[in-house]
């Protein structure tokens, strides 16, 4: 039995890969792009304590491998779906990358201050 996207209207099918999430592609490309701009907001003044990048750094990496699933998957999708998914994939990446830049701002701050604080 094929199930259908989880959001009220959709009645697109639920690839295998998406099961778990109950999304469409479409949908799930929308979610996940949707939390990349919420991580970035928050993560935007500065990065965040090491648990909580851990955790942003493990979401990162399993929207990834959902989204390779999907585009690697049985279903064929349409190329305007098919751009989507790479352009999700560009906003994963992205978000990596300014979370590593806002480390790297942080790290020598704190180096600063701990070379001012000993002296």
């Amino acid at each position: 039995m094929e199930l259908a996207c989880r959001i009220a209207g959709c009645k697109a099918v639920v690839p295998a890969e998406l099961t778990q999430e109950n999304f469409c592609p479409l949908h799930f490309t929308v979610s996940v792009e949707q939390k990349c701009a919420d991580l970035r907001r928050e993560t935007v003044g500065g990065a965040p304590d090491e648990g909580r990048r851990e955790e942003i750094v493990r979401y990162l990496g399993q929207a990834g491998k959902t989204l390779a699933g999907v585009a690697t998957g049985n279903q064929r999708l349409p190329d305007e779906l098919k751009a989507r998914i790479l352009n999700t994939f560009l906003t994963l990446m992205n978000l990596r990358e300014n979370m590593e830049r806002a480390a790297a701002r942080q790290k020598p701050l704190a180096d600063a201050a701990n070379r001012s604080a000993k002296a």
